[in-house]
């Protein structure tokens, strides 16, 4: 039997549950919405939480022929992991970076401005190899990325100067949206008219790149005009949609790959005015039932959802009693008696009535991405349908 059927068929504690034929049919499904594009699936802080080498892995085979990780810590682990046959990006570099081993295991690497290029160029010439060098324009968000006018023209002629050289390879260009999760915001036309520009503007100077993009996944789903040569697609390849006013997931053919549940540690009857969990914030109304679900905020269960996160048990929605605690919080069952390792779901796909990722995000005041990204390494990932599937 091998670790993951053990784990599957074992009582645990808690378990996530990543559905890979789900995560396959999601990167499908992205396929056909921007079918002029190649596909990143992006897998950066551990595929949001889902397992970084599972998921690159199941989306390599659904069709993605590129991944994007944030550090290059995480894309030199997929490298050591034996994903060898796809394109691998990484863009969220600090200075003394591993620039060389990046180099060496064929990694794109992002380089927004000088200080990046000087050190990239060097560790080409200590490899021996030409490094795979993406620019990026800040067309608009303001976090990384070079600004345009005379910072781009020079990153740009500093570039071609080291592609000249044969020191670097100049494989793309590429920005980042704001705004594209809020349908209709300004600043999404004026970032695509200012990509173009950039782009244009490096392309005058003798740039020629495999790939532009700037789409992300509210991009890929909404804006095919932003599509471009490649579409980056994060959370909507885990079926989470970006935000609640793109509607449901199921609206893109997309299904949640996550399901987190745990076992009911104690189910004990209560009389009424019984504090329940730290600061005594809930007090039962009247005789009842209390269940004791074993995960917190160490598990990644968020604390701001104490009082409102909502839990599935037994076939009932049931609300977190009181605070939320580092290891495990309280329900409500409301007189019910379900036996001891029952099982709790907090979030799935939504298709037996359990809530999903959206309604903790809504409980917590934060967004769905947050919500299955922090779930912790002490709760188990079971993969289901780890076989390719065409």
């Amino acid at each position: 039997m091998s670790e993951t059927t053990a784990l599957r068929t074992a009582p645990l504690r808690a378990r996530a549950e990543i559905d890979l034929a789900a995560l396959r049919a999601n990167v499908r499904a992205l396929r056909a919405l921007a079918p002029g594009a190649a596909l990143m699936a992006v897998v950066k802080s551990d595929a949001y939480g889902h397992g970084a080498l599972p998921c690159a892995r199941a989306a390599v085979e659904a069709g993605a022929t590129w991944l994007g990780t944030a550090t290059p810590e995480e894309a030199l682990a997929l490298r050591a992991g034996g994903i060898d046959d796809v394109r691998i990006m990484c863009w969220l570099w600090t200075p003394g970076g591993p620039w060389r081993e990046a180099i060496e295991a064929g990694l794109d690497v992002s380089v927004s401005a000088m200080w990046a290029l000087t050190e990239v160029i060097a560790a080409a010439r200590q490899a021996g190899a030409p490094a795979r060098v993406q620019l990026k324009a800040d067309t608009g968000l303001g976090r990384n990325g070079c600004q345009p006018g005379e910072d781009w023209a020079e990153l740009v002629r500093e570039a071609l100067a080291a592609e000249a050289a044969g020191l670097i390879r100049i494989t793309g260009l590429w920005s980042h949206f704001a705004c594209a999760d809020e349908p209709g915001h300004p600043s999404v036309a004026r970032q695509l008219d200012l990509f173009r520009e950039m782009v244009a503007d490096a392309e005058r100077q003798g740039v020629r790149p495999e790939v532009r993009h700037i789409a992300n996944s509210p991009a890929t789903l909404t804006l095919p005009e932003s599509h471009f040569d490649l579409v980056r697609t994060g959370i909507a390849v885990y079926g989470v949609s970006p935000s609640p006013e793109f509607g449901s997931p199921a609206g893109f053919g997309l299904r949640p790959v996550m399901t987190l549940s745990a076992s009911l540690a104690l189910v004990k009857r209560v009389a009424g005015g019984h504090g329940v969990s730290y600061g005594h914030h809930y007090s039962t109304p009247g005789e009842t039932t209390l269940g004791l679900v074993p995960v917190g905020y160490a598990d990644g269960v968020p604390r701001h959802a104490s009082g409102s996160g909502p839990v599935l048990v037994d076939g009932k929605w049931r609300t977190v009693a009181g605070r939320v605690a580092m290891d495990q919080f309280v329900v409500d069952l409301g007189g019910d008696e379900p036996a001891v390792g029952t099982e709790a779901v907090l979030f799935g796909p939504g298709d037996r009535g359990e809530p999903t990722a959206e309604d903790w995000a809504q409980a917590a005041g934060t967004i769905a991405y947050e919500i299955v990204t922090r779930i912790g390494t002490r709760v188990p990932r079971v993969y289901v349908d780890e076989g390719p599937r065409e």
